[in-house]
C-alpha cells in the first residue's frame, strides 16, 4: 500500500485511495515527522527522545517505542505484529 504524508501544518498521512489515516496524538505525529525528515536513515531512539522532550521523563525510551509501534499499526495495518 502506498502512503502519502503532509508535513506543512499538522502531520497527516493518507492511504493509497486518498483516505486519511488516523494518527494519534502530537508526540506520535512528532515521531513520524522526525522519521520522514530522516529520509530512510535510521534514527536512534535516544535521538527521538531528545527531539521530543527537553527534560525526558522516566520511561521516555519505552514511550517512544510505543509511539513507533502505534505508527506501524496505523500505517501498515496488514503487516503482522513483530
Amino acid at each position: 500500500m502506498r502512503v502519502g504524508f503532509g508535513v506543512l501544518g499538522p502531520v497527516t498521512a493518507w492511504d493509497g485511495a486518498g483516505g486519511a489515516i488516523a494518527l494519534k496524538g502530537p508526540r506520535h505525529r512528532a515521531v513520524l515527522a522526525r522519521l520522514i525528515v530522516a529520509r530512510r536513515r535510521v534514527v536512534p531512539v535516544t535521538r527521538l527522545v531528545e527531539d521530543l522532550w527537553v527534560d525526558p521523563p522516566p520511561g521516555a525510551v519505552e514511550a517512544v517505542r510505543t509511539f513507533v509501534a502505534a505508527l506501524r499499526r496505523a500505517l501498515e495495518p496488514e503487516r503482522p505484529p513483530r
